[in-house]
């Protein structure tokens, strides 16, 4: 059975700090829309299905986050506002530079009575870099962080990005990086406490409703819309992204196979597809795809803001 994402929303209460995300969203676009900034939605990490209301297990997407993370980091050194919508606990822009005990690494403590916390000379370049760009986009405003678990909080929060972006039109860009559950539990269908573990359970998951859809035609018509399709066969990679388009009507289809994602990607619109490549050197040497995939974007999207003017 496949539900409707009108029934979705119908049969999913909202989640608790939506109200609250609305007006933050309302606030940034309104911001942005009056000073003629361009505006991009960068959605970034996982989604869980949750198998109880009482949740203690659940069905999980794989996804650190690094595209989404990463790619914020590039659109605002471009001059987009950003809205970074992100899965609790994945990477997130600037801080993803620092993750886990590598942070500690980086510091020095002074041994005396009243200790000063320093940056190693080694890194205080680094260091320096980074924590201006982060101070830049706040000091700005120029970058707005919204977070999500489940799946059902992830498409409450992406209807509300949508309605807030749409005024905008043309001057949006909608990156749906994350890694959005294909298959869900209905929530009259959930255990209320936690499965029983005397057997194994029989649990039946649905389709998800294909969000893009009313996406593209009704929440934000005249954004540029980019979708990604991540695939293991690279048999159906391209057949599958193609689809997609035709289907949704959207403006782009990123495709990238699971093994090799951080180092090759292709683009695939309705009139062609190419690919955007580093070397192994330059992988090697810290250079990251996100940088040419937001170079590439950012043109498309000049050249789609200039065709709706024209026309």
């Amino acid at each position: 059975m496949v539900s409707t994402w009108e029934d979705f929303y119908a049969k999913h209460p909202p989640p608790q700090d939506l109200e609250q995300n609305e007006q933050a969203l309302k606030e940034f676009t309104k911001k942005h829309f009056e000073a003629g900034n361009k505006v991009v939605l960068v959605t970034s990490g996982g989604t869980t299905v949750p198998l109880e209301h009482n949740t203690v297990r659940f069905v999980d997407n794989f996804s650190a986050g690094t595209r989404g993370s990463v790619s914020a980091e590039y659109f605002l050194e471009h001059g987009y506002a950003v809205i970074f919508m992100y899965r609790i606990k994945s990477l997130e822009p600037f801080s993803r530079h620092f993750m886990g005990q590598k942070f500690l690494d980086l510091l020095q403590l002074s041994d005396n009575e009243n200790p000063v916390i320093t940056v190693l000379p080694e890194y205080t370049q680094k260091v320096a870099i980074v924590l201006r760009k982060y101070r830049e986009a706040f000091d700005q405003n120029k970058l707005l962080q919204l977070t999500f678990t489940t799946l059902s909080e992830y498409l409450w929060l992406l209807r509300s990005a949508c309605q807030a972006l749409a005024p905008l039109e043309n001057k949006a860009i909608l990156y749906l990086a994350a890694a959005v559950s294909d298959f869900y539990i209905p929530s009259n269908e959930m255990s209320v406490h936690k499965i029983s573990s005397t057997g194994p359970p029989t649990i039946s998951l649905q389709l998800v409703p294909k969000i893009l859809a009313p996406l593209v035609s009704l929440w934000v018509p005249k954004a540029f819309v980019i979708s990604f399709k991540l695939e293991t066969d690279e048999s159906l990679l391209i057949s599958k992204a193609r689809t997609a388009l035709n289907k949704y009507h959207h403006n782009l289809v990123i495709a990238n196979i699971l093994q090799t994602r951080k180092q090759q990607v292709i683009i695939v619109s309705k009139e062609n597809n190419y690919v955007l490549s580093l070397t192994n050197e330059q992988l090697n040497n810290g250079n990251e795809i996100e940088q040419l995939i937001v170079n590439d974007l950012v043109e498309k999207h000049a050249k789609f803001i200039q065709s709706k003017e024209i026309s």
